[in-house]
């Protein structure tokens, strides 16, 4: 069997886009599912819009999705000459011609003729010249492009997602393979490219569905293996529309910036509009390439939805070893204690804010966002509901000090004795274990959630949890119970440090 060869050819006109990375992932996984190789080319003949910074953000995105290459990037306008011989042999093998007839007038031409009923396409009368006569227009300095010359016969290509496609030959333009300036055209590069990089699968998106008639014809004129073809719906924004920025669709580096996993987003964005024929949704990389099969492939476009794909990040997230997620979060972390918002530093709290947090994130800096009592003491109350609710006890300061002196005294400050001495104060009390444990979470984090309480608190330790839960007694006896103004609008009392 002929080894599996495919490509992804981006343009360097803009930012590689998070929907173009999904024909990349299906270029990569069917690549390796097949033991095959996955080659890249820059398709960079627009000279005018191409730019280097575009290009090595394609390429850094797609060492950061780990969508590893086999070969050294194609750069497509060092191919120009190649392009060129190519049409040469076109207009050698009578396949192709000098047209004369300016774009404008070839327009008005082809309306023309549809509207006396004829054939939809454009038909140019400068086919049927002589070799002597073209060559003699082209000597007097009449301006020329070179054009395909379409045969009579429709044009049949099979496509491992929409089957058997058929294009009538009378709907097929003569078409430019090379511009009046010598620069030739996507149509002819594609193929003279495809053709010797031994591209064996073109899987691509199906706006490109119009060019494959054409390119095909090109391939039989030159004598050239057709490769087979998989065209791969569109991905739509939530209005059905073809995704775009407003839909908040944007940049690869952007979703990166965000805290999104390199993992979740080569999940999401392979099973949108794929699937294995099973319920799943979640999908290592390896899981993938031995699965990932075009049959997969759904016919109908494929939804965009962000929602889904940052709960995707979050499942991923809960997988990623906790050294490597204090890794990613130390640059963010300096940066916060350079400005001043952990004003003690407190760096080794950082492993223990990712032990406890990344389960509950659904981007790392999450951990920061919601564990910021992990490196401060707080300095309010975050969840104004839970303390309204939980923090009403007209003897809750008292008990709070008295709990604070209960674990002051433990000789051994773990889980199971902090519960402990929880629990046997509570029921003195005559009261539910929920009576001091939400006060208390309250006192140690600010939040009326979060990871076991318990272990929280030996996270934290003993002499933090102690110093928290008489701060926030203080705060209640200055402040009443609950320390909550009626009004929502009205913020909530700074907690003051005890001393």
């Amino acid at each position: 069997m002929t080894p599996v060869r495919v490509r992804f050819a981006p343009s360097p006109t803009g930012f590689l886009h998070i929907g173009g990375v999904r024909t990349a992932i299906f270029n990569y996984l069917f690549a390796r599912h097949h033991d095959g190789q996955f080659l890249i080319r820059i398709e960079d003949t627009d000279t005018q819009r191409s730019k280097q910074e575009y290009e090595d953000d394609i390429l850094d995105a797609l060492k950061w999705l780990g969508l590893k290459w086999d070969e050294e990037p194609l750069r497509q306008s060092t191919r120009v000459t190649r392009h060129r011989e190519m049409v040469e042999e076109l207009i050698e093998r009578g396949a192709a011609f000098r047209c004369f007839v300016p774009m404008e007038k070839a327009q008005a031409m082809k309306e023309a003729e549809m509207a006396r009923g004829g054939i939809n396409a454009f038909r140019s009368p400068d086919r049927e010249l002589t070799p002597k006569e073209s060559k003699a227009r082209a000597d007097a300095g009449e301006p020329y492009a070179i054009r395909f010359k379409v045969p009579t016969l429709d044009v049949a290509f099979k496509d491992h997602v929409r089957g058997t496609v058929t294009t009538p030959a009378h709907t097929i333009d003569d078409f430019i393979i090379l511009r009046k300036d010598g620069t030739p055209t996507y149509m002819m590069a594609v193929v003279v490219d495809d053709s010797e990089m031994e591209i064996t699968m073109v899987i691509r998106g199906a706006d490109h569905i119009t060019n494959t008639p054409k390119q095909v014809l090109l391939y039989q004129a030159l004598g050239l293996p057709v490769p087979e073809f998989a065209h791969v719906p569109l991905i739509l924004g939530p209005d059905k529309k073809r995704l775009s920025k407003r839909h908040g669709a944007a940049a690869v580096t952007e979703y990166r910036g965000k805290g999104y996993l390199p993992e979740a987003i080569m999940s999401y964005m392979a099973t949108l509009g794929w699937s294995a024929g099973e319920d799943k949704d979640v999908y290592t990389r390896e899981e993938l390439i031995e699965q990932f099969d075009l049959k997969g492939i759904n016919k109908a476009s494929a939804v965009f939805d962000e929602q889904k794909l940052e709960w995707m990040n979050a499942q991923f997230m809960s997988q990623v070893r906790d050294c490597d997620l204090q890794q990613m979060l130390r640059p963010e972390f300096a940066r916060r204690i350079e400005a001043g918002q952990y004003p003690h530093g407190t760096g080794p709290m950082l492993a223990e804010a990712v032990r406890l947090l990344k389960t509950r994130a659904h981007f790392p800096v999450d951990i920061l966002d919601k564990g910021g009592y992990f490196f401060e003491d707080p300095t309010e109350l975050e969840d104004r509901k839970a303390a309204k609710k939980r923090l009403k006890h007209e003897d809750l300061p008292a008990r709070l000090d008295e709990m604070a002196g209960r674990f002051e005294a433990l000789q051994t400050f773990d889980e199971e004795q902090a519960e402990e001495a929880l629990r046997v104060y509570t029921e003195e009390l005559e009261e539910n274990a929920g009576a001091l444990i939400h006060p208390v979470r309250l006192a140690v984090s600010g939040m009326g959630s979060g990871p076991s309480l318990f272990e929280l608190l030996v996270s934290l330790g003993q002499e933090t949890v102690v110093r928290r839960i008489r701060t926030l007694a203080a705060h209640l006896r200055k402040h009443g119970t609950p320390p909550v103004p009626d009004d929502p609008e009205q913020p909530l009392p700074k907690i003051e440090p005890l001393g």
